[in-house]
């Protein structure tokens, strides 16, 4: 039986992919692959975190007994943990209904051939975070109208390689395609005015919510 080194669990709002503004159950597993330099979830990626071992039927309980369908499995890097394919399974068989946020790196084709199959929100690093070689392309052929996505982006020289990808591999005609500000680096409306000047259609501009509702820091939310 696998294990999960599980961070933190909670129900909040979910703050940004395709869900945004709904409830959500989250469950935050340990450990990245990569290293942004704007992380904001890098304590969960540390040696020395404090992380709960769950079953994934003991997950499937919690989530469960919260009364909340939505869940977003995230990190870290979710699909780095043994078993995860499993435990997708198991929670979208019990009628929940999954979404992986998954840093770009990780391959996908397995896991969006899962069934029920999970919805992906997935990040393309780009020059900023210092881990754009990381990113798997090939993850987009395996991407559906249902999932994302998201470029994070924290100068314009981020915005125009986003631009570059987003045309070159005709991401808005097939998912969901978001730019997100690394907060306190860009302003939105910097975002917006790139957006209108290179006439993205299909491109959202999409806000953390639980930085604006909470404290940008405050865990849990």
């Amino acid at each position: 039986m696998s294990y999960f080194k599980v961070a933190e669990k909670f129900v909040s709002i979910n703050g940004e992919g395709p869900r945004a503004g709904e409830l959500a159950v989250f469950l935050r597993f340990c450990g990245c692959n990569l290293n942004c330099c704007y992380c904001d979830t890098r304590w969960a990626n540390t040696a020395d975190v404090k992380y709960e071992l769950a079953s994934a039927e003991e997950l499937v309980a919690y989530v469960k007994s919260t009364g909340v369908k939505n869940v977003t499995l995230t990190g870290g890097e979710p699909l780095l943990q043994a078993g995860i394919a499993r435990l997708i399974v198991l929670l979208g068989t019990s009628g929940a209904e999954v979404e992986i946020e998954t840093n770009g790196s990780m391959p996908l084709k397995d896991i969006v051939s899962l069934s029920p199959r999970p919805t992906v929100t997935a990040d393309y690093k780009l020059p900023s975070s210092g881990m754009e070689k990381y990113m798997l392309t090939e993850n987009f052929a395996y991407l559906a109208l249902r999932d994302a996505v998201k470029f994070v982006v924290g100068d314009m020289r981020d915005m125009a390689r986003a631009e570059e990808i987003i045309k070159e591999y005709g991401l808005t005609d097939r998912c969901r395609v978001y730019f997100s500000p690394v907060f306190g680096k860009i302003m939105p409306d910097e975002i917006a005015e790139f957006m209108k000047e290179r006439k993205l259609n299909g491109v959202r501009l999409q806000l953390q919510l639980h930085k604006i509702i909470w404290k940008p820091d405050l865990r849990g939310v």
